[in-house]
């Protein structure tokens, strides 16, 4: 078994995500892209079955004791709060090919089956689009190298699913990045 990486467990409004970010300093290891998942299983209606710490805990074991990985995916972006999983400043395990060079961030839901555009599935996307901009200006990085876990070529399945369109998140996350920034990437985070 790899070396559990350990987690970082806390739950942040997209306000406090943006200051939690600010606070952190990449000391060797940074990100060149950030790869977009849905987390097929829980899906949206299932994820608040649970509070989030529990479901925190039961991830953590999924991730450490049954796949016996090292890490998992840096977030959780759900309909109420964005969960910061594995450590922002270290290589997670969510995407074969890419690990050591992106964050990975799942969306709660299962976009093949329940919308992202309309209802709880909207909120996720406005969390989700909030989150990206924050780690793209944090690290500098452009928001148009969004990956798709299925793009990922040891990846099999359709991940984040067929109703996450990626031009239109790219869009979104752009336009944001233009609303708090004026299009800039500070490196802010990254300079420490």
């Amino acid at each position: 078994m790899a070396k559990w990486k350990g987690i970082v467990g806390r739950e942040f409004s997209p306000d406090e995500f943006e200051e939690y970010v600010e606070t952190l300093v990449f000391p060797a290891w940074r990100p060149s892209f950030v790869v977009v998942h849905n987390t097929g299983s829980p899906k949206l209606s299932q994820w608040h079955s649970v509070s989030g710490e529990q479901r925190m805990k039961n991830l953590e074991h999924f991730y450490r004791d049954t796949h016996k990985w090292s890490a998992g995916p840096h977030l959780f972006v759900a309909d109420d709060l964005i969960w910061v999983f594995t450590h922002l400043t270290t290589s997670g395990v969510h995407s074969p090919s890419w690990n050591a060079i992106s964050w990975g961030v799942e969306m709660v839901g299962d976009y093949s089956t329940e919308a992202f555009d309309t209802g709880s599935g909207a909120k996720v996307r406005d969390n989700a689009v909030s989150a990206l901009a924050t780690l793209h200006a944090a690290a500098g990085i452009d928001s148009h190298t969004i990956h798709f876990h299925k793009e990922d070529p040891k990846t099999t399945h359709n991940c984040p699913g067929i109703n996450v369109q990626k031009s239109d998140l790219i869009q979104r996350v752009h336009d944001e990045l233009i609303r708090r920034h004026g299009g800039d990437h500070p490196l802010g985070a990254v300079d420490g």
